[in-house]
């Protein structure tokens, strides 16, 4: 069964770019130790919500947007496997300093979920 990580980051506007060029260093990190694919999705339709929304799941504030992403695995296991390599892999060093990411990574919402649909 294939598995996904996802998250939902608030990215200060100003700073998409920079978020991207991040992202996909990491995407070359992940699938360079098996990660099947990864996507990094800009907000473009995203209301805020009466009580929840994507905006709101993160507290986003008006000089932000939302990035919708996930990494997909063969299963939890693989994901597992993957990500103790990619914990080890030294090109993210500095990508996993707090001062260095372009969002507010408290706000980041992720988890894990088995694919149950797939088409």
């Amino acid at each position: 069964m294939s598995y996904v990580d996802g998250f939902v980051v608030p990215v200060p506007k100003k700073k998409v770019q920079a978020y991207l060029k991040l992202a996909r260093l990491a995407a070359k990190v992940w699938k360079d130790h098996g990660a099947l694919g990864t996507c990094e999705a800009v907000a473009d339709d995203v209301p805020m919500g009466k009580w929840t929304s994507f905006p709101r799941s993160v507290k986003k504030k008006p000089s932000e947007t939302v990035i919708f992403s996930w990494i997909l695995y063969k299963s939890r296991k693989h994901r597992d496997a993957v990500m103790k390599k990619v914990m080890k892999d030294p090109r993210l060093a500095k990508m996993m300093d707090p001062k260095a990411m372009p969002f507010d990574g408290k706000r980041m919402i992720f988890g894990g979920f088995k694919v149950a649909i797939m088409t």
